[in-house]
């Protein structure tokens, strides 16, 4: 059976005088020793040198002669009218020869005039001249099987010019259906015109028979032929070719206005800006405070009033707490006390009835989860990365439902690296058998279920499965690779693989650098990577029975891969592969890995929490004094229950929202569980400590459900805020048609909403219970077991223990961290110079994040998100380094009836009357500038090829069957068939005059779509086009087509994403010239699309966020000036977890723009429990205790009052310090502290994508926002938060005495020699809500 192919156009054009030789005979020295006009070097034909071998020409130095009519009409038809008169030297036999090997190249080179006319000409004049011996000399002969003399060896003496100027006409002819050019088939990919010719005369197996020289050097009376090329840009309208053919003939394309990036030397000139305005502000601020230091010096010795004012031995920034410092406005803050009084309620109800508090919520909680009967996960990437109502999926849509689904590849790389002195060249004859018979075991492998490859592989031509390898320049039979000559069978077919014997089964050439990688130089022989490819068919519906095949052969496939790796290993190689399956085999794979991780966060933030809750100086003491009450004062049953809320309220959420119909996703399921446990145990950590200060301030005397009450009172508002932002801001993310950050943002949102509410009930209602529990001496986890009061504990009863849990009714004593804050930290914090400094160093801080903000690379690179054990790591660094192809792409037209003239012109250009700026003209410019372009080769143009596939000149080509009109065989008698346009008016010709449009368009575009690629026709277009047009034979029109060429090797996420901007371009330009709607489609385009906008929606998402934090902190603290801080602050922490990104390698993609969504909620969290403090201050915080022996200090490291101090500027500097005293030991064990610990456990992830985008990224937002909110916000709000609101409750009459009693022995035992107005002390009354509020 005929197998599909081209000829091998070398061997085809020569064999007009010769075929394979053998040993050369020994001759005389001179062969041709007559050389002059008018006599021979060769003629006729004198035998063959094997059975299978065409006719060698005969050395002849006689006289040219006069042919016969006959041949002289066979003559001029092949070689012009210029051959009408004269001798020659060949023959009839070497005319019909000359005629079939000339159309066979014509096929490839003919819409190129002046390369057709140069090429026709030089084997003309070579063949028949009748001056042939004064330009070839035959240097040797041998005998042929009829032991007849035959050339072996000549030279063949041609002037450079006529050389080169052959060579510059054909160098850019294309030929489509490979997307190559015409050189890579004729001459070998010559680079210049001594390579082509020295192509075209190499003695090779497949190539020249015998050597032809061609010496530059010419010696007397030889001489060189020197005809003058035709130039393929000449004047001459019949030899001037197409803009695709000759860029010469072009028109410029626009130029880019493409982003140039500006650069001060090596900095960007936004990084160079801001550390510019920085330097200058530095410059201001440090010259305006030694200005302000000299000028109060100088005042300072002027007047003596203000030295009354210092304090002796102290520096300018000692002084006392006045106590106007703490004045206050009257007014209370309606909304603040609403809310009081609202969780005040919820607590007491809560904590009064647990039982049915509990219940409840677990039964609300159960319903909310039924929703997991339609659980279900999105795994397909397309689905996750791209909106399914964007552009990109709406083309990928059309591609799929008009050329079918992209095909499903399999691909290995087999590379020699595994030894010492690095990489060396894999192919050898040995390991050439051993991958024929791996290949061979894939061929007959069978999936589970019996499919074979041959049952799923694509087809093209519907015989012989795409395999891409190098057995297949061998005809895929290893018996005809012998051990001498296999690298020369190699180097021939990867120089000139249209050669019929390298052609693979389903007759499409293969490129050398689809099948080898990692080549040195020019010699294949030496390739350091080995590849072959499997191509399989898909299918659009994921659900059927193809499918299924195809996947289950996959599986197969894989298994026998991993084997065959470790064969490779034995061998001293190295063998990497991926399936179509296999990437998202190992996400998963990545996923279960990660489950691991999510549980060990669990289980220690647990253990933390248990520890923590307890108060470690409390359990300290125990230890010391008593160590069985450390079972009772134990929070292990609140650590339980805080960690069972996190995965109620996840539970919750994903059964709300599964219900719903909305999929979970990965990312969904690796980062909720973190986010949602870092939020609620931090709210859990805050109403905790908040009820041991009421505890402290009330005992066991107050009823268990009052005190949770004032905690919930206090602390539900700071809890509503955080968690309305933290909702709010998730929320945003939904706005995203991205469906991995849409369906994040809507579970994360619901699931902080959910986390919330259960706090602020069932937490509240455990709380209460396991208060009780202690308050009666019961061991914590076991409340049937009672602790003694003396010496010994069992399971008695004993009602007078003496136990009192956390001081209670004694004196409130702060933990270790709480002191510290109160009496070291927030003191030295708020020294003036300290606030200069710390303005100073996040000023520099913000500089740094915003000059690093350009440094951010954009991409997600695959082998980040897979575990670092996975088996694809090598096989992408491989394809990074070896595969020299880069990816297809298709420019797609849509209803674009090309069955008309105008629309043929406006998408041709290989025709002189194609539109100057045509679809194919743009494609070939811009792949004259790659750098800009990424488009590395020519386009297959089907209209081209198929207009060419009408020339009548092709006899091979469009042949029809005279009675039937169907499409003729190869092998059919040329009396039962014709010639398309042979006896057309007007003639075929390349003005596009007289091509057939409409019905008759389509009716000879069918029979060409059904035709063969083979030897006799290169460019039918079974093969290369039978998938890229959708003709609608009914309406007469083209309803889609697309045109193949392909991108520049890409290897980074910038190359693919700027080669996607790029294509977007050239689409939007050929629209914009042709009038056709078009757009790109490679396979990757859909997981890059989201990179089109990502950065505006990145700014969006992020500027929306903040504009939400500053409205409800507004709102909630009835303070624009706060709200200003706070949202600030926020910014400043994004701006600098953005700048990190850039110092820890994290791009930015949908996982990072989750994770900067993230980062904006939990800077809330950290800033709004400070801020809130801050904006409603608590008396207990305001005073420290009056027995402390650091109260002198603390007293005098702030100056809070001077007479150079506004009363407002004043009040902010005492509030900043109360904030930081009332719960800055909470931020910082309750929130620092759990979130550190919490991410640090990413760090042993085996997950890339885990410990880069989520450990470094969430331990730069812990360590920043905790930077942010214990130092920059308390020093921020002193200078701008002007003034609050009224005190909250924090206690009754024995508070109020208490107060009364420490600001008595603050006035009277203070060193402070202030007047009597300045110390005019602020007392508090109590309202009729029992709420205390200030009074002068």
């Amino acid at each position: 059976m005929r197998r599909p192919g081209f000829i091998s156009l070398a061997a085809g054009l020569l064999s007009t005088a010769f075929i394979l030789s053998s040993t050369v005979a020994p001759v005389a020295a001179d062969i041709t020793t007559i050389h002059k006009p008018g006599y021979c070097a060769f003629r006729g034909q004198c035998g063959r040198k094997s059975f299978f071998g065409s006719q060698l020409p005969c050395p002849d130095n006689g006289r040219a002669e006069e042919p016969d009519d006959t041949v002289r009409q066979q003559l001029v038809s092949i070689c012009g009218a210029e051959w009408s008169d004269g001798d020659v030297c060949c023959t009839k036999e070497q005319l019909s020869d000359l005629k079939s090997n000339l159309d066979r190249a014509g096929a490839i080179i003919s819409s190129c005039p002046a390369c057709k006319a140069n090429f026709v000409n030089l084997f003309c004049q070579f063949t028949c001249s009748p001056d042939q011996s004064t330009f070839i000399n035959v240097t040797a002969i041998e005998k042929t099987m009829s032991k007849k003399d035959a050339i072996a060896e000549l030279d063949y003496h041609v002037s450079e010019e006529y050389a080169s100027g052959f060579y510059d006409s054909c160098k850019d002819v294309k030929f489509g259906a490979t997307n190559g050019n015409a050189m890579d088939f004729i001459g070998g990919g010559a680079k210049n015109y001594t390579e082509f010719l020295a192509f075209l005369g190499k003695k090779q197996a497949l190539g020249s028979p015998f050597q032809m020289n061609f010496p530059r050097d010419v010696s007397k009376p030889l001489k060189e032929l020197s005809p003058e090329p035709k130039r393929c840009d000449g004047d001459d309208p019949s030899y001037r070719c197409s803009c695709v053919d000759c860029p010469s003939t072009c028109p410029p394309l626009p130029s880019l206005d493409h982003e140039k990036a500006c650069n001060v030397g090596k900095l960007p000139c936004m990084s160079f800006a801001v550390i510019i305005i920085y330097a200058g502000l530095l410059f201001l601020l440090i010259s305006g405070f030694v200005a302000k230091e000299a000028w109060k010096h100088a005042r300072s010795r002027r007047s003596e009033r203000m030295q009354l004012f210092q304090q002796p031995g102290d520096d300018d920034d000692d002084g006392s707490i006045h106590p106007q410092a703490w004045d206050h406005n009257a007014k209370e803050y309606s909304l603040n006390t609403v809310l009081d009084d609202f969780f005040s309620k919820i607590g007491k109800a809560c904590a009064r009835y647990p039982a049915l508090t509990i219940g409840t919520s677990l039964l609300v909680v159960g319903v909310m989860s039924l929703g997991w009967l339609n659980f279900q996960i999105e795994t397909d990437p397309v689905r996750l990365w791209v909106s399914p109502t964007s552009e990109a999926a709406a083309e990928k849509a059309f591609f799929d439902e008009n050329f079918g689904p992209f095909y499903r590849a399999q691909q290995a790389f087999l590379v020699n690296d595994t030894k010492a002195d690095g990489v060396s060249p894999v192919l050898s004859y040995e390991t050439l058998g051993w991958w024929f018979d791996v290949e061979n075991r894939i061929r007959r492998l069978k999936s589970l279920d019996g499919t074979v490859l041959d049952e799923v592989c694509y087809k093209p031509t519907g015989e012989g499965c795409v395999i891409q390898s190098v057995t297949s320049y061998f005809g895929n039979n290893f018996y005809s690779v012998k051990p001498d000559n296999w690298k020369t069978t190699l180097r021939s077919c990867a120089d000139m693989p249209i050669q019929s014997s390298c052609l693979p089964d389903f007759g499409q050439p293969i490129k050398k650098e689809m099948i080898l990688g990692g080549v040195p130089g020019n010699d294949v022989a030496d390739a350091k990577a080995l590849i072959s490819t499997w191509v399989l068919t898909n299918y659009a519906d994921e659900s059927s029975e193809e499918i299924k095949k195809a996947m289950g052969w996959e599986r197969s496939l894989k298994n026998l891969m991993l084997t065959i790796k470790e064969e490779a290993k034995d061998r001293g190689l190295r063998l990497s592969f991926s399936t179509e399956i296999s990437l998202e085999q190992e996400l998963n794979k990545s996923t279960n890995t990660d489950a691991n991780i999510i549980i060990i966060s669990y289980i220690a933030m647990f253990i933390y929490a248990s520890i923590a809750l307890g108060g470690t100086g409390f359990l300290a003491r125990n230890m010391v004094n008593d160590p069985k009450w450390i079972f009772v004062d134990s929070k292990f049953t609140l650590g339980v229950a805080g960690i069972v809320i996190v995965l109620l309220s996840v539970s919750a959420s994903v059964g709300i929202f599964s219900a719903m119909g909305i999929k979970v996703t990965l990312i969904i399921a690796e980062v909720i569980p973190f986010l949602v446990l870092a939020i609620g145990v931090d709210n859990i950590f805050l109403i905790v400590h908040e009820f041991e200060k009421v505890n402290h301030s009330y005992g066991s005397e107050e009823p268990v459900e009052n005190r949770v009450s004032r905690a919930l009172g206090r602390m539900g508002p700071s809890i509503l805020l955080s968690a309305v932002t933290e909702t709010i801001a998730f929320s945003l993310g939904a706005a995203v048609g991205m469906p991995a950050v849409r369906n994040f943002a809507i579970y994360a949102a619901g699931a902080v909403a959910i986390n919330a509410v259960l706090q602020v009930t069932l937490f509240v209602a455990v709380l209460a219970l396991n208060q009780k529990r202690a308050e009666d001496s019961r061991v914590d986890c076991f409340p049937c077991v009672k602790v003694r009061a003396y010496g010994s504990w069992d399971g008695s009863q004993n009602d007078s223990c003496g136990l009192v849990l956390g001081g209670y009714g004694g004196v409130a004593e702060d933990g270790i961290v709480d002191a510290f804050v109160k009496n070291i930290y927030a003191p030295f914090l708020l020294r003036r110079k300290v606030r200069f400094g710390v303005i100073l160093f996040f000023l520099g801080l913000l500089t740094a994040g915003l000059a690093l903000i350009p440094k951010v690379q954009l991409g997600l690179d695959q082998r980040i998100a897979l575990p670092s054990d996975s088996y694809l790591i090598d096989y992408f660094n491989d394809l990074d380094n070896y595969f020299g192809v880069g990816a297809p792409v298709y420019f797609v037209t849509k209803e674009f009836n090309a069955t008309a003239k105008e629309e043929q012109k406006a998408l041709c250009g290989r025709f002189t009357t194609c539109d100057t700026y045509s679809l194919a003209s743009i494609l070939e410019q811009e792949r004259k500038r790659p750098e800009v372009s990424y488009i590395a080769e020519a386009t297959a143009s089907w209209v081209d090829d198929f207009f060419l596939w009408l020339n009548p000149a092709n006899e091979q080509c469009c042949r029809v069957n005279k009675r039937t009109g169907e499409l003729c065989d190869p092998d059919s008698p040329a009396r039962q068939c014709k010639v398309c346009f042979a006896d057309r008016d007007p003639a075929w010709n390349i003005t596009l005059s007289g091509m057939p449009q409409g019905k008759e368009f389509l009716d000879y575009l069918k029979i060409w779509l059904q035709a063969p690629t083979g030897e006799e026709c290169a460019i039918a277009g079974k093969a290369a086009y039978s998938h890229a047009i959708v003709p609608d034979y009914k309406r007469n029109t083209i309803n889609a087509t697309h045109f193949r060429t392909s991108h520049t090797p890409l290897r980074s996420q910038d190359d693919f994403i700027k080669a996607y901007a790029s294509a977007r371009r050239i689409a939007k330009e050929i629209s914009k010239n042709t009038g056709a709607p078009v757009f790109p489609y490679s396979k990757f385009y859909i997981f890059f699309d989201q990179y089109a906008n990502i950065k505006k929606l990145t700014v969006t998402l992020l500027l929306s966020a903040l504009a939400t934090i500053f409205v409800v902190t507004s709102v909630f603290l009835g303070s624009v000036r706060v709200a200003g801080v706070v949202t600030v602050t926020v910014a400043m922490v994004i701006v600098d977890i953005i700048g990190s990104m850039a110092l820890f390698g994290v791009s930015l993609n949908a996982v990072s723009l989750v994770n900067l969504v993230i980062a904006v909620g939990i800077s809330v969290e950290f800033c709004s429990h400070l801020a809130r403090a801050f904006q409603f201050p608590g008396k207990e915080a305001l005073l420290a205790d009056s027995d402390s022996p650091n109260l002198s200090r603390v007293h005098s490291s702030i100056r809070f009052q001077s007479t150079h101090a506004s009363p407002a500027n004043s009040s902010s500097l005492a509030r900043a310090y109360s904030a930081l005293a009332n719960v800055g030991g909470s931020v910082f064990t309750g929130i620092t502290l759990t979130k550190f610990l919490g991410v640090s456990v990413l760090a042993f992830t085996r997950s890339k994508i885990f410990e880069i985008y989520y450990f470094r990224m969430w331990v730069s937002l812990v360590v920043l926002g905790a930077l942010h909110a214990l130092v920059w916000l308390p020093v921020a709000l002193s200078f701008v938060g002007g003034q609050g609101w009224s005190w909250e409750d924090d206690g009754g009459v024995e508070d109020d005495l208490r107060i009364r009693t420490r600001l008595d022995i603050n006035e009277t035992g203070s060193d402070d020699d202030s007047d009597d107005e300045d110390r005019q002390v602020t007392l508090p009354r109590e309202d009729s809500r029992g709420r205390t509020r200030g009074r002068k």
